[in-house]
């Protein structure tokens, strides 16, 4: 399995996209922040997912602040973003209202926020963060057609967003990508067209939360239980660690979903690449969704 992924107008990112919205919990200093972004590239993980919302509007500020301090890693990386939520915070006290803005002045002013924050000249790929239900397809795409003509972004897609609200809006401008929830824990993407529709349309969806958050691993009720034992067998059968196993469940959808990682430590992005180097049984992963879905599939 390559650890590159192409989509759809040639945007490149690695197979796995390390997720930067916890990393003001990280409590790492800029020099430390700087190692980790080198030990994630130098596992093949060259691509890097934010919002500007992340940490409450702080996220993108400790990256670039990192990124800084090494400003030649950027010729080789991939910056994500995201844009179109405003958060009550501090930081905004304009903001009376947690509310959704899609309106191309938002979209815009984001953009350049970003910009600053990151101590980069462009964005590899910019997202609308969640569906509006005040979004206006033709403003959104002629907002992406403009900072596509200004240099500052070079690719465009959306996350949590419908079949047919992709649909809609890339018929008014290509976008790269999806980025949907789905895990052996959340796997409504599966059955509501929102992943077959990328299929059919050659458009490789980005996948958040893999892991459920981190609850695969522990708590939950006699559901969870059962998936997680059937998990750890797998895991043991095919000798890999119980993560990696997730990664690659979702990994060998043919709708070449690319995972992101939300972790800190360096040993959890390298479980997550482990799973591009093998495939499971079609028996083992139909085992897993038995277990996710709670009865036989056929």
């Amino acid at each position: 399995m390559t650890n590159i992924a192409t989509y759809q107008g040639g945007l490149q990112l690695s197979r796995i996209v390390a997720g930067m919205w916890r990393m003001t919990e990280w409590n790492m200093a800029p020099a430390q922040r700087l190692d980790f972004i080198e030990q994630c590239m130098a596992l093949g993980v060259t691509s890097f997912d934010h919002a500007d919302i992340y940490g409450d509007y702080g996220v993108e500020a400790l990256f670039g602040e990192a990124l800084a301090l090494k400003p030649s890693l950027r010729d080789s990386m991939q910056i994500i973003s995201k844009c179109g939520i405003k958060l009550l915070s501090g930081k905004h006290p304009g903001h009376t209202i947690q509310h959704y803005d899609t309106s191309a002045a938002h979209i815009s002013a984001s953009v350049e926020t970003s910009l600053r924050a990151l101590h980069t000249d462009h964005l590899d790929l910019l997202l609308i963060h969640r569906p509006d239900p005040l979004m206006d397809f033709d403003e959104i795409a002629g907002a992406f057609t403009r900072l596509r003509e200004q240099g500052k972004v070079r690719h465009f897609g959306v996350s949590n967003f419908s079949r047919h609200q992709f649909e809609a809006l890339n018929r008014r401008i290509a976008l790269a990508t999806n980025q949907v929830e789905f895990s052996p824990l959340h796997l409504a993407p599966m059955f509501d067209e929102t992943l077959d529709g990328l299929q059919d349309m050659g458009v490789a969806p980005m996948i958040w939360s893999p892991l459920g958050g981190g609850r695969l691993f522990s708590g939950g009720d006699a559901a969870g239980e059962r998936l997680r034992a059937t998990i750890a067998r797998v895991a043991d059968e095919v000798q890999r660690p119980f993560a990696s196993v997730v990664f690659a469940w979702i990994m060998q959808l043919p709708c070449r979903p690319v995972p992101l990682t939300g972790s800190g430590r360096i040993a959890a992005i390298a479980e997550a690449v482990a799973a591009t180097g093998f495939t499971l049984s079609r028996t083992q992963w139909f085992e897993i969704l038995r277990a996710a879905r709670g009865h036989e599939v056929a």
